[in-house]
């Protein structure tokens, strides 16, 4: 696969890592980055966080400099939307803003097109102020409607919900966030964490609507107010996080097997031999947990990413990584390892209070997972004995005067 043409649909994480990690096992085929953005390949974690709040400049996020991609020798193609992968032929079909249609071809095409946001019905598709974050250009959008805003409402208690709400309350608006379901930070952790988020957030002044559904966003050209179950909250702005879907369509009109994501084996190689796939569109199998598994994860895609560039170099390497994730909230680090679903126990190291303390859940005895919040080697430890499933005293884990080191 040494001289072979590569293509490569997306323009994040694993899109780079792919380019960047195939350049560095020498291979020497030609290098293509298809990305329907105008922007060079960059990272999504701080869109939310210290993008939004104008501390970070673009550029900054940005995975590589363009010298880079020159230096390589890998193309990029800006602002160009594939709109069909013609298998038989091995061709993309795309569109690109300047110059229409064209088509390139491909010996190997690797599909790292993430993920897109779930929307929320609109009878006002076009009103302004109503915002979702998944790209720069949607953070430029929201900057703007910012300017002499007072009140937003975020719809959605997760992460990206969470983490908006951090920087709206430090920029001085007044934030209500509203989530159906029960507690905040439901779907990805555990009634413990989310309490102390919930009773963080408030003491920032943030007012959390939970077990509250949405009934509509009121306005006619620009938002005024957003319907709920419990009434009406005023908004200048609304900005929805309420999940996301992979986005799978191209390789899905192709033939290419997909469920919850595009559906690949243990080296990122899709049911056609020719196209594989990394990121957080990825349904891929996870040795560990013994069942398949799709992550929205950095990680995950610079892992992927690393797994799709040695089977192209026909090294085929499985992919087994224990996932891990983090969310910036105030001065609040929160880090994760693993995934607690199915945990029968968890331990409690450190007081919630200070806000500093750790949750590590059980299963069978073995750890599966943890919760850190601003406990860094608590969390570098627990992945440790997560993949390695180190037997762990219980009592020494619980005493945050014993170390990490001395709890097996």
């Amino acid at each position: 696969m040494n001289e072979k043409n590569i293509v490569i649909i997306g323009g994040g994480q694993a899109s780079s890592q792919v380019a960047t990690s195939l350049r560095q096992k020498n291979c020497k085929g030609d290098i293509t980055i298809v990305s329907s953005e105008a922007y060079l390949p960059y990272q999504r974690p701080p869109l939310s966080k210290k993008y939004l709040s104008g501390e970070l400049e673009s550029e900054r996020l940005y995975l590589k400099p363009e010298k880079f991609y020159q230096d390589q020798n890998i193309k990029l193609m800006l602002n160009s939307y594939v709109e069909e992968i013609d298998r038989k032929n091995s061709k993309l079909i795309f569109s690109k803003l300047e110059d229409g249609e064209g088509t390139i071809d491909y010996d190997k095409l690797v599909i790292a097109t993430g993920t897109s946001p779930r929307l929320i019905p609109l009878n006002n598709p076009n009103l302004k102020g109503v915002h979702y974050l998944r790209s720069i250009d949607d953070v430029e959008g929201i900057k703007k409607s910012l300017i002499n805003a007072k009140n937003m409402v975020i719809i959605g208690g997760g992460y990206i919900g969470l983490e908006v709400a951090a920087v709206a309350k430090k920029l001085g608006l007044n934030v209500t966030v509203i989530e159906m379901a029960s507690r905040i930070l439901e779907r990805v952790t555990s009634p413990v964490i989310s309490s102390f988020y919930h009773s963080y957030h408030e003491l920032q002044g943030v007012n959390i609507l939970t077990s509250t559904s949405v009934d509509g966003i009121n306005g006619k050209e620009k938002v005024s107010s957003v319907e709920t179950s419990i009434g009406s909250i005023d908004a200048d702005i609304v900005v929805v996080g309420i999940g996301v879907l992979p986005c799978q369509e191209l390789a899905e009109k192709s033939g290419v097997q997909t469920n919850n994501g595009i559906v690949v084996n243990e080296f990122c190689v899709s049911s056609d031999k020719n196209i594989l796939s990394a990121g957080d569109c990825t349904l891929h199998p996870s040795p560990f947990y013994k069942k398949d598994i799709r992550l929205e994860s950095v990680h995950n895609a610079i892992e992927q990413g690393k797994t799709v560039a040695s089977s192209i170099m026909g090294e085929f390497i499985s992919y087994n990584q224990i996932p891990w994730f983090w969310s910036d909230q105030y001065d609040l680090k929160f880090q994760i390892a693993g995934l607690n679903s199915g945990y029968d126990e968890y331990i409690i190291r450190g007081k919630p209070e200070d806000s500093s303390f750790s949750v590590f859940y059980f299963k069978d005895g073995l750890m599966i997972s943890s919760d850190c919040i601003n406990s860094a080697p608590e969390h570098m430890m627990s992945r440790r004995f997560i993949f390695n499933k180190t037997e762990i005293d219980l009592e020494k884990l619980q005493d945050k005067n014993i170390s990490m080191k001395e709890v097996i």
